[in-house]
């Protein structure tokens, strides 16, 4: 028997439960893992509040990292003692142990901390596909990314910064703006003291930006579209304050604006070459100091409750993780 996270039924942070779970010999294609750390994402919440379909009960958590302790046939990806992580579609890494397909797995390089890899490699993969797929970020492109302090939007503000993009960031306190501007944002919009559209039209003289990546959803969709430039590109990734309201595609003719919402499983999800093209591109640049982890926030397994209270009160910036309570 290990321990777990375990919700019952779907509602706020009190319906995480630790529990005793058994947990089987892998089975062909599988391995089993000791964790070294789990990495929180919001869709955890979302998934604990009912918002995406997830029938109870369930051990939650999609993202982590650990050492192999047994692999199933088959597997020839990994081996006993291999230090992996892995952004699974699955649910099931809030555990102190776990089973995984072995082709979700990535392997972590030896100059990479397991804990930093877990904490970085789902929001690491989707600041992955929202600069380099979703929307190419080349040098001289003007960028806006709102919410610049959290777990993927600080990761695509220095991805970006790096590649030699201008980057405009949007916050909701100073700490937060501090922040953001170590991690490459040359522009810092405190959006609760200012009006973001006219700050962004005003630092663009007017043009516009090249790409808005949003995760915000309902309270930003419709500002960030005014910030585009002709042909500009509005990529959603998450509805953290809700959905936005529907529009009518003709409200995206005048400037010919692409809109999409993209999607980490739908880009590199159940591509293996996809996935390891993205994760050794991910943990290179921890590895050489282009990306920073910013390990802000560790709770042990045992309170996860108080880990999602923190996450949900938007008190929490960069990397949450969760560490099993025997490490």
């Amino acid at each position: 028997m290990v321990k777990a996270i375990r919700v019952h039924e779907h509602g706020g942070p009190e319906v995480l439960t630790w529990e005793d779970v058994e947990v089987p010999d892998p089975k062909e294609g599988e391995i089993r893992l000791k964790q070294k750390a789990i990495g929180i994402n919001f869709l955890d919440v979302y998934m604990r509040r009912g918002h995406y379909p997830q029938p109870v009960p369930f051990t939650p958590g999609m993202e982590g990292a650990g050492v192999v302790t047994a692999v199933g046939a088959g597997v020839t990806s990994c081996k006993v003692g291999d230090v992996v992580a892995y952004a699974s579609g699955q649910v099931g890494s809030y555990a102190e142990e776990r089973i995984l397909p072995a082709d979700q797995a990535v392997p972590v390089p030896s100059s990479v901390d397991p804990v930093e890899a877990a904490a970085v490699i789902f929001k690491g993969l989707t600041a992955y596909v929202m600069i380099h797929r979703a929307f190419k970020v080349e040098p001289g492109h003007t960028i806006l990314v709102h919410a610049a302090a959290g777990g993927v939007g600080y990761l695509i503000c220095q991805w970006a910064s790096a590649i030699g993009a201008t980057v405009i960031g949007t916050v909701s306190t100073k700490e937060k703006a501090v922040q953001a501007k170590e991690d490459g944002c040359e522009h810092v919009i405190l959006y609760k003291d200012e009006d973001f559209v006219k700050r962004v039209m005003e630092i663009t003289s007017g043009k516009g930006v090249d790409v808005v990546f949003d995760a915000v959803g309902k309270d930003t969709f419709n500002g960030s579209l005014e910030c585009l430039k002709t042909r500009g590109y509005m990529v959603v990734y998450g509805t953290a304050s809700g959905e936005p309201e529907p529009i009518s595609v003709t409200k995206l003719a005048p400037r010919s604006i692409y809109l999409t919402f993209a999607s980490l499983g739908e880009y590199i999800g159940g591509n293996r070459e996809h996935l390891l093209i993205a994760a050794e591109a991910l943990y290179s640049n921890v590895a050489k100091g282009v990306l920073k982890v910013r390990l802000n926030h560790k709770y042990p397994l045992s309170q996860a409750t108080q880990a999602h209270i923190a996450l949900e009160s938007r008190k929490t910036t960069g990397s949450v993780v969760l560490i099993p309570d025997e490490e």
